[in-house]
């Protein structure tokens, strides 16, 4: 029961996460990704001080028999972690930096920590928000994103491809990373056969 409520918390923070990074989908929403980058952030404090009051409800040595309990919800917000670091510095975060974000341990030794497969699964996530940015950007006249996020799609595909996915739902959940790569190449192609790839690379290369 007091799991529960705990748990029930940080859905609450991570519903709010996800309604704040939700709106780098809509027609302004490129401009402010800083502003709501930083906004999230600063929920990230209040996720880091409910899982401290997580870790205390049950024995530390008994972190896989309650794990079923948090188990959505950390792969939810590792998601959220991931996705504000990409708006960010379009990167991969690591799972030694989710856990810092989420005030957890990388190492399983070190007690309440991130299990590998639920940070591959929030991982996983991502590439299904990023393949629909990339249809978004180009609604929003960003013909150069598209293309940056194709390539870190792909680079995540290849990653996941050395893996040995043992666990069923992984093995399901990476089967869908094949239909995002499949979605953002269609945008990039279509941004190819209208010429505005051209374009997007000209300008790409005037920011950098």
């Amino acid at each position: 029961q007091e799991i529960r409520k705990v748990v029930q918390a940080l859905e609450q923070t991570a519903r709010e996460i996800l309604t704040l990074l939700q709106g780098v989908h809509q027609g302004a929403g490129f401009q402010d990704i800083p502003k709501r980058c930083q906004k999230a952030r600063e929920h990230f404090g209040t996720v880091r001080t409910q899982m401290e009051s997580l870790k205390t409800k049950f024995p530390a040595d008994q972190y896989y028999r309650f794990h079923e309990h948090w188990r959505f919800v950390l792969q939810r917000l590792v998601f959220l972690a991931a996705f504000v670091v990409y708006l960010e510095s379009e990167t991969l975060v690591t799972r030694e930096a989710v856990a810092e974000i989420l005030g957890i341990e990388a190492d399983r030794e070190r007690g309440f920590h991130l299990d590998i497969e639920d940070y591959l699964s929030g991982v996983l996530t991502l590439a299904s928000e990023l393949a629909r940015l990339a249809v978004n950007s180009v609604t929003a006249g960003d013909y150069s994103r598209p293309l940056r996020i194709s390539t870190f799609i792909n680079e995540l595909d290849s990653g996941f491809r050395l893996l040995n996915l043992k666990n069923d739902s992984l093995r399901k959940r990476y089967d869908g990373l094949k239909y995002d790569v499949k979605k953002i190449e269609e945008v990039v192609y279509d941004l190819s056969i209208r010429g505005l790839n051209k374009e997007a690379t000209v300008s790409a290369g005037g920011e950098k």
